[in-house]
């Protein structure tokens, strides 16, 4: 086990305030006083529908709404972090995947409407061919917590001796 390894980690499940993850991971998890947070999409934690999309009769979208989605995408991760004890003012670095580039000055938007401090985190923002269910934007992101998680070790707490250090 490597150093990192050995530090205390935390999973960070929201429950209902978030939609259900699609897959075997964790919402967030926190290793010292970084908080991971898996990507969010726009579904509605209670309906498991996506936010800010229109659908024809056989369900399949006809049109969406950029702004919409966003404002669930940041309402989900808002649900994450304070799942943890933190808010959206925690976060110090974000990834955006856009299914399109052309969505960026309406998404850009929405952001600056809720990341408003001198310091706003880091992000990336990229396009992508596709993402899962009806999403047209995801976040993923990290923030930094007050405290360092304790307590929650990983079953061996054996460090590797091999491990490099720096």
């Amino acid at each position: 086990m490597t150093a990192t390894q050995a530090l205390a980690r935390k999973q960070i499940n929201p429950e209902t305030r978030a939609p259900k993850a699609l897959g075997s991971y964790s919402h967030a998890v926190q290793v010292g006083q970084l908080v991971f947070v898996a990507g969010q999409g726009c579904r509605d934690a209670k309906t498991g529908v996506e936010a800010g999309i229109t659908l024809d009769a056989n369900g399949k979208v006809t049109a969406y709404d950029i702004e919409v989605q966003t404002e669930g995408v940041l309402r989900n991760l808002s649900s994450v972090l304070e799942s943890a004890g933190l808010s959206l003012s925690d976060v110090i670095d974000a990834t955006v995947f856009l299914k399109s580039m052309d969505d960026f000055d309406k998404y850009n938007k929405v952001w600056g409407r809720h990341f408003t401090s001198e310091c706003p985190p880091a992000r990336t923002t990229v396009a992508v061919a596709d993402l899962p269910g009806r999403n047209y934007i995801e976040i993923k992101a990290i923030a930094m917590a007050p405290e360092p998680v304790e307590g929650c070790a990983p079953p061996s707490s054996k460090i590797d001796s091999g491990a490099a250090s720096f």
